[in-house]
């Protein structure tokens, strides 16, 4: 097995993608922010000290899932065409999901996961004050499209 991002000497490399054609892909990852019933109270009220919650951890995914080529150094610099963020308050915490689409040389799988990842980030940023016990959970890919592999979910995924 070859691993793409090291060249013949061990050094890393970002892979080279220029002579791929630019297709349709997406890509779509999940989190988990588990809250303490107070917290989750507070955010179902829309009372959080910090003001609203759920639209800050919106923005900031929708804006990490744009700035995911400069946190992570061997990820391509890629079109963002489009990216969602959805949150979903339940009773033990906050689920998190996003879908990041894009029509380029390279998958988006990244940008979803760092679209997920910054907006339950900013989630615990908006909540610390009121529960430091508040933890992410569970990130993963959950469905990817397009591409030399085409379609992929995850079978064994639990909401």
């Amino acid at each position: 097995m070859s691993l793409t991002h090291l060249d013949a000497a061990g050094h890393a490399r970002m892979v080279d993608v220029t002579a791929k054609q630019p297709t349709v892909r997406s890509a779509t990852a999940r989190g988990f922010v588990r809250c303490s019933p107070a917290v989750i109270a507070t955010l179902r009220d829309g009372t959080a000290p910090k003001g609203d919650v759920l639209a800050v951890a919106r923005i900031a995914g929708i804006q990490a899932a744009k700035h995911t080529a400069t946190l992570l150094p061997l990820a391509h610099v890629i079109g963002v065409h489009g990216a969602v963020v959805d949150l979903e308050i339940v009773d033990e915490g906050v689920e998190v999901a996003a879908t990041v689409r894009t029509a380029d040389r390279t998958g988006v799988e990244m940008e979803a996961l760092t679209a997920v990842s910054v907006a339950a980030l900013a989630i615990v940023d908006m909540v610390k004050g009121m529960d430091r016990s508040t933890s992410i959970e569970r990130l993963r890919i959950t469905a990817k499209e397009g591409g030399r592999s085409g379609s992929w979910t995850r079978e064994d995924d639990e909401a």
